[in-house]
């Protein structure tokens, strides 16, 4: 039998044997054919068999294609956040990156666990026995009253310009069509992604222990809860060594955020602080300093607009909030992004960040005293304590074994970026930072790491790890660290090995601040 090894001889011989296209003379096509590389010629009683081997062949180069393939979406969605474009479970949201992780708190979550100076992996020898994870609610849409603030923005430019020029021409016909205050879709994404992303680290643990899940009880707040649980619960059905894995976790407590109801995850019983304008302020001051370049160059591509300083933050807001918006995967930006530079969005996000460091943080006196309360939780789930507070701590829940158990190795608390940048002041995770520029921008190399994008991103978290290990100085001597987006954070007050942890003992003796109950009693003066 004549064999033909390339699919290129059955084309050449039916070319060579039919009339071909425009049907060419014999003394063409045999020019043709003597500059063609000649293949055997078939006769009938070869051609079935041949055809069939062929047949053969591609049928089983497609079914391993197909197994190939099916391989690929596999291995690329499971390490790709289910094959999104733009966001992994790994390293969260990767798009844009010129701009997308310069929108302050509007930012999505993206790992910072390469610029670390400490790895943030579990180190070899070392076995977690205790995890903590506080996370923010996963990418919204804005408040209800900055949607209105962003439509009437948009409705006065369109009503008192005269002429658009150059990029800012799409603006005549504009429209965000902004919703508010819920979880985006690629918000639900962002949080699924970390509920896997949690299970994977912490198998070992998550594999066969209960996890006790609470959440403030804000719609996006529960609703990212609930899909954190999706991710962990379809991470732990794949593990083929995970046990119970017909009982899906759910929120255990939901604390309400009404007005006068102590919530360690929400801000809101002290009144001096709350009526506080420090935050700002601080804004106000420094935008009158980066915006004033941007209004003018702005202007001068809106004849005629009725523009002031307060608006150009706002126009640039709604880049990062129409971008999680658009698709699920955040991968198509808004347009009003490309309407600003590089230089201009670090200055915004700046801005960003001395509005939570002046309100919620050290900027502001009474800042740390709002996570006190929830510091004081986490020292009683380190030591398996009773809890010890007078801030904000709900006594009533946290005396209830089943509203606040000790003893688990897994906690998940969901809450808000505002309430996190206070717990993470109270934990003194920015000691090392002196105040921050009202008037001159400050990288966060400069400022230990202080800045909104990578401290409380949408989807942000932050890992509370205890472990033991076998080469410390006291065998499996307990220590604790701390992870925030996947950065090893600097820890003051204690002992930090070169790993950056401390004793227990001296972790939770540094937290004196907190133990003693900050500075509430300031909070009614």
């Amino acid at each position: 039998m004549v064999e033909i090894n390339d699919l290129t001889a059955l084309l050449a011989w039916h070319d060579g044997d039919g009339d071909g296209p425009g049907g060419q003379d014999a003394e063409s096509r045999t020019s043709r054919d003597s500059r063609r590389r000649q293949w055997p010629r078939l006769d009938r009683k070869h051609t079935v068999p041949a055809l069939r081997e062929r047949c053969v062949t591609l049928s089983a180069v497609t079914i391993l294609i197909v197994i190939c393939g099916v391989f690929i979406y596999t291995f690329v969605s499971r390490n790709s956040g289910r094959g999104l474009l733009c966001s992994t479970v790994q390293d969260g949201y990767r798009c844009h990156q010129e701009c997308s992780q310069l929108w302050g708190p509007n930012s999505p979550f993206f790992s910072l666990g390469t610029i670390s100076h400490i790895s943030p992996q579990i180190p070899i020898g070392c076995n977690v026995t205790f995890v903590q994870v506080l996370s923010r609610h996963g990418a919204r849409y804005p408040t209800k009253h900055k949607t209105f603030l962003y439509s009437q923005l948009i409705e006065r430019i369109q009503n008192s310009t005269e002429t658009y020029t150059g990029d800012f021409a799409f603006l005549e016909k504009f429209d965000h069509q902004l919703q508010s205050d819920i979880l985006t879709p690629f918000g639900s994404s962002q949080m699924i992604d970390s509920g896997a992303k949690f299970y994977r680290r912490y198998q070992h643990l998550a594999k066969d222990s209960t996890i006790f899940i609470r959440a403030s009880g804000s719609q996006r707040v529960i609703h990212s809860a609930e899909n954190f649980i999706d991710g962990f619960h379809h991470e732990k059905v794949l593990d083929p060594v995970a046990i119970d894995k017909t009982r899906k976790p759910s929120i255990d407590l939901i604390i309400s955020e009404e007005p006068g109801f102590n919530n360690t995850l929400h801000h809101g019983t002290c009144s001096v602080f709350e009526n506080s304008q420090t935050g700002r302020l601080a804004q106000s001051e420094f935008a009158e300093v980066f915006v004033p370049p941007i209004l003018n160059r702005v202007k001068s591509h809106l004849i005629g607009a009725n523009l002031d300083i307060p608006d150009i933050p706002h126009l640039m807001d709604i880049c990062p909030f129409q971008t999680v918006a658009l698709t699920k995967d955040a991968s198509t930006i808004s347009p009003i992004c490309s309407l600003f530079t590089a230089e201009e969005w670090t200055e915004y996000d700046y801005h960003g960040t001395l509005g939570k460091y002046y309100h919620y943080s050290s900027g502001n006196p009474l800042g740390a005293s709002q996570g006190v309360g929830f510091v004081n939780e986490l020292i009683s789930r380190l030591t398996n304590k009773p809890v010890i507070d007078s801030t904000t701590v709900n006594h009533t829940l946290d005396s209830d074994p089943q509203a606040f158990p000790l003893g688990l190795s897994l906690y998940a608390d969901f809450s808000h970026d505002t309430t996190m940048m206070s717990i993470f002041t109270a934990l003194g995770l920015f000691n090392g930072t002196e105040l921050l520029s009202n008037t001159t921008v400050q990288s966060p190399a400069e400022n230990q790491g202080l800045s909104a994008a990578w401290i409380v991103p949408f989807g942000s978290r932050a890992y509370i790890e205890k472990m033991e290990c076998d080469s410390t100085p006291v065998a499996r001597e307990p220590l604790v660290r701390v992870l925030v987006n996947d950065r090893v954070m600097p820890l003051h007050g204690c002992k930090v090995d070169a790993l950056g942890r401390c004793r227990l003992d001296d972790f939770v003796e540094a937290l004196s601040y907190a133990r003693r109950g900050g500075d509430w009693k300031k909070c009614f003066t």
